[in-house]
């Protein structure tokens, strides 16, 4: 059995980075588009049980919507522990491979994570890093136990080394839809640049021309006009 496990936070706390130019709501917005994405790519992929790891009861509406189980933590502790939780269940239940990517990865095709369940056999854990190198952006290990997950910068060096320690053989998977992750400004030009075919693209373009979203699309607008260089993500 193949398991994914997609952790997301609470939407009143979501996308952090992007304070400084959405609202709210906006982020609420977006976070929940890119989870739709996410799901859609999971689906069409087609693991045997895909879990959304949350406690925010809108984010647990859009899983069953698509097909996913929402898998409830009794407190919203991270990344980190809401993966250890889902790997943790996923073992309980037998699965032989579990893998997890964030939320936030609206690029990501089901071609993709097909090429990251198929890399994952036993001794052999797979990861995907983030776009900077930093980070991690998806995992996949054969059995569920195979090893300790930790996230935060610089945590994909930090899995090939731990991996490295238990004897394993980790292997490395560059696929750029699941590299992109949402994090910053100027990731959001990125998106702007490659994107207007999932639902997180076309609310993006929405925002840039639609005339009731005069303020965001002004700073969407200066933000693609004047763009920084790319700091490190995940």
């Amino acid at each position: 059995m193949i398991i994914a496990a997609v952790p997301v936070k609470d939407l009143e706390n979501a996308k952090q980075r992007l304070v400084s130019i959405l609202t709210p709501a906006e982020r609420g917005e977006l976070a929940c588009a890119m989870l739709r994405d996410v799901l859609k790519a999971l689906a069409t992929a087609a693991p045997d049980l895909v879990w959304v790891v949350t406690r925010e009861p809108a984010v647990a509406a859009i899983a069953r919507t698509l097909g996913a189980e929402p898998l409830t933590e009794a407190e919203n502790r991270g990344h980190t522990a809401a993966v250890a939780f889902a790997q943790a269940e996923a073992s309980s239940r037998g699965a032989s491979v579990f893998l997890t990517v964030p939320g936030d990865v609206p690029r990501v095709t089901a071609d993709e994570l097909t090429q990251l369940v198929a890399a994952a056999i036993p001794g052999k854990p797979v990861f995907v890093p983030s776009r900077s190198g930093h980070g991690t952006n998806g995992v996949a290990l054969a059995p569920p136990d195979t090893m300790t997950l930790r996230f935060g910068e610089p945590s994909f060096k930090n899995h090939l080394a731990a991996a490295r320690r238990l004897g394993l053989t980790p292997r490395v998977l560059d696929l750029p839809g699941l590299a992109l992750d949402i994090d910053a400004p100027d990731d959001l030009v990125t998106l702007l640049d490659q994107d207007t075919s999932t639902e997180t693209g076309q609310l993006l373009h929405r925002w840039l021309n639609t005339s009731g979203q005069t303020e965001v699309r002004s700073r969407l607008a200066s933000i693609a006009a004047n763009p920084r260089p790319t700091g490190p993500l995940r």
